[in-house]
């Protein structure tokens, strides 16, 4: 289960009645914050300073991508001989990668951007799958995003460097799709690494392996996602500071780095104009790209490292994968850690990925797993 289904079960299951009984202290916003295009990043965040700051990174001018302002922020040099694009999950935004940017940016040049709809990144209006087109209108899904991917790094220029793809939950579905477009055009990265990867259990490919409960539920969260005056109110109480607080904790089971910096990283984009919009599209992807499909079709060295308490993507599933598909060098699962590894253990994790990076430069990024 991904976590944006896990969430819209949750709110929908509450008595909406009494929301006001998970408020807490509202984050103070103000008009210039409703009005204005800011990166949540470059906000102090109750004393921790803002996430630009505690990343390391800059953040330049956004990049306008069809139309469309995407943020982004760098860090390293651009000199380096590896270049690593972080690629967040589905309500986060580069700021996640708080944690992970200064401990790759001694060795490579990191990039990290919000996918269009989240973030900073401009929010344009959903449009489902079997709506008509419309002006200005978007479909979110994995085809898009991994378009974003793949424009950016052309934008960006190819210095030769050995490119790393790092995603998170759906970021990792995305950056899977978006390694097999570079392969396919004949400029693969290197690796693919893989944190706790949305396994979509939810899609309509999928639904015949669900309990008969969560199969009659599905018709009711897709009604009610795809409906705008309903999920506007159903929006409006999911982005409460209260209610981001109570999915951390399911998230980060051990309770570490659920700050306040996080959670006004992640309050400030939702109440951002356009916000409810890419919440909307999820109902797309309850028919998308499935990672096992993209494992199969990948030649390229894919590591993944999972959180062993993770209430979402179930980590035995990810040792099938492991086993299933030869493009998979390494498995790591890290006890105790949920959803977000990379953030909630740093420490943990970042030793991690700077040795597989660093597999690059030493011409083993090939061996088996546990060669």
């Amino acid at each position: 289960m991904e976590p944006g289904d896990a969430i819209v079960r949750q709110a929908i299951r509450r008595d909406l009645r009494s929301r006001d009984a998970v408020s807490d202290a509202p984050l103070p916003i103000t008009p210039e914050d409703q009005a204005g295009h800011r990166d949540p990043a470059d906000e102090p965040a109750g004393g921790g300073g803002s996430i630009a700051a505690t990343s390391g990174a800059s953040v330049p001018d956004p990049w306008l991508w069809q139309g469309h302002r995407i943020a982004w922020a760098q860090a390293g040099s651009p000199d380096s001989a590896d270049r690593v694009l972080l690629i967040h999950g589905f309500g986060a935004s580069w700021g996640h990668w708080r944690h992970t940017i200064p401990a790759l940016a001694g060795m490579a040049e990191v990039l990290a951007m919000d996918l269009l709809g989240f973030g900073a990144s401009d929010k344009p209006r959903s449009r489902l799958a079997d709506e008509p087109l419309q002006a200005g209108a978007v479909r979110y899904c994995f085809d898009l995003w991994a378009d974003q991917v793949v424009e950016f790094l052309t934008w960006h220029g190819d210095r030769g460097q050995r490119l790393h793809l790092i995603g998170n939950s759906v970021g990792a579905v995305v950056a899977l799709l978006a390694a097999r477009r570079l392969e396919q055009a004949g400029q693969p990265p290197v690796q693919v690494v893989l944190i706790d990867c949305a396994q979509r259990t939810l899609d309509r490919k999928r639904l015949a392996e669900q309990p008969a409960a969560q199969r009659a539920l599905r018709p009711l969260l897709m009604g009610v996602v795809r409906q705008r005056w309903l999920l506007a109110p159903l929006f409006r109480f999911l982005a409460r500071p209260g209610f981001i607080r109570q999915v951390l904790r399911q998230a980060y089971p051990s309770g570490a780095h659920v700050d306040q910096q996080l959670v006004t990283l992640l309050h400030r984009a939702s109440i951002e104009p356009g916000a409810l919009e890419s919440f909307r599209g999820f109902v797309n992807l309850f028919d998308d790209h499935l990672a096992p499909d993209l494992l199969a079709q990948l030649t390229l060295p894919v590591r993944m490292l999972w959180g062993g308490s993770d209430p979402w993507e179930d980590p035995a599933e990810a040792q099938r994968w492991a086993a299933a598909y030869p493009c998979i060098r390494e498995l790591r699962v890290l006890d105790g850690l949920g959803h977000c590894p990379h953030d909630e253990a740093p420490e943990r994790v970042n030793p991690i990925l700077t040795t597989w990076i660093g597999l690059s430069g030493e011409g083993s990024l090939a061996e088996p797993l546990n060669a």
